[in-house]
């Protein structure tokens, strides 16, 4: 395929991932859709090896333009935000340092926004989140109504426009849980969300979507940030009372599902 004019920001936190990190950019520097590609790490404190084998990386593989920012521990918001006031394509995706894109991820992606230029944010499938019932490569349009029973989005799927970024602004970085549903709820509010039944990504490994290692694996305060989120949107006035008073109730069930899982798996 011949290269293109267009430029992709890929955003990249990164903490402590000396194991993964150099696959994760062998992912993206293995796209089969040969375009411009702007790879911003954001270093976010690691304490081990990842800012020197990322330093490595760049020096050995010039043809992939990846731009390492280094910053003090802040989070994996914080790290977000910096790679996003930094980032200068038309198209943005974000790949968290423990997950790798399939070598078409971007060509399939591009390619849709393409045959359909309603659509402003566009996340995809994975392992954690297929939904069977509907056939390989459905499309679902996603609103608020949607988002505060299941969060559809996963960072390392999702690709969204430079007016996204522009309107909505960033992720709040003094939410330490759950706090990409936040962003996705204020996206929702203003712009065209599309969920595509396609897996596009390795998800950590394989390990499960929450329990496990990470931020996800504190049950409780993930179900607070839930919780959060569902309170942002009610005050917020993009749901109502009672939609509110449903998805709580909702997530409390999902809560005790999950603490009943993992105390069974243990």
């Amino acid at each position: 395929m011949e290269r293109n004019s267009l430029l992709i920001s890929v955003i990249v936190p990164m903490y402590n991932a000396s194991d993964t990190i150099i696959r994760v950019l062998d992912s993206i520097r293995n796209q089969t859709l040969k375009c411009k590609y702007e790879v911003i790490v954001v270093n976010d404190g690691s304490k081990d090896n990842s800012r020197a084998l990322v330093e490595d990386y760049i020096n050995k593989n010039k043809e992939l333009n990846v731009i390492l920012l280094n910053q003090l521990n802040g989070g994996v918001s914080k790290a977000r935000n910096t790679g996003m006031r930094a980032a200068n394509g038309e198209l943005l995706a974000f790949l968290d340092s423990d997950d790798e894109w399939f070598h078409d991820k971007i060509e399939k992606q591009v390619g849709l926004l393409k045959a359909r230029p309603e659509i402003d944010f566009l996340g995809c499938a994975f392992d954690g989140l297929y939904l069977n019932r509907l056939p390989d490569g459905y499309l679902l349009k996603i609103s608020i109504n949607h988002l505060i029973y299941k969060n559809y989005f996963q960072p390392s799927t999702v690709m969204l426009k430079r007016n996204v970024l522009d309107e909505i602004g960033y992720f709040d970085e003094n939410q330490k849980y759950a706090e990409e549903g936040n962003y996705f709820i204020r996206v929702a509010s203003k712009f065209n969300c599309y969920f595509w039944n396609m897996k596009v990504i390795n998800y950590g490994d394989g390990k499960s979507g929450f329990g496990v290692s990470g931020l996800s694996a504190n049950l409780k305060e993930m179900h607070r940030g839930v919780i959060k989120n569902l309170k942002f949107a009610q005050n917020k006035h993009l749901i109502s009372l009672s939609q509110y008073i449903v998805a709580r109730a909702v997530a409390e069930l999902k809560y005790l599902r999950r603490k009943i899982i993992v105390r069974l798996n243990k």
